[in-house]
């Protein structure tokens, strides 16, 4: 009976408590896994080689953001060939530390 009650009452903490999941990111591992990312968003003024066209800045952007847009891209539900194909290939915790390093960057 015990048992039982822990599990009823725990569960539910469990559950509905995900900060006992959360990845809070490591920038040190961000700045390196960021790298590609400064192809295009790095480049002064902010716009990419030929074919030209403007790229959002992204370094001090707001983490859970940056986490989003990532998801979304990966996802599908935010549409951008080369962002698409570069965020298909990160995990969550690569997501996770990105953001930290680029959330950091001023």
């Amino acid at each position: 009976m015990s048992r039982t009650l822990w599990i009823i009452l725990g569960l539910p903490f469990l559950v509905f408590n995900n900060q006992i999941f959360a990845i809070e990111g490591n920038p040190a591992l961000g700045k390196k896994k960021s790298e590609t990312c400064l192809g295009c968003h790095g480049v002064t003024g902010y716009s990419n080689v030929y074919p030209s066209y403007k790229v959002p800045k992204i370094g001090g952007q707001n983490k859970d953001y940056l986490i989003s847009a990532l998801k979304a891209y990966k996802a599908g539900d935010r549409k951008h060939g080369t962002m698409q194909a570069n965020s298909y290939r990160l995990s969550e915790e690569d997501m996770h530390d990105i953001a930290a390093y680029l959330s950091s960057v001023k």
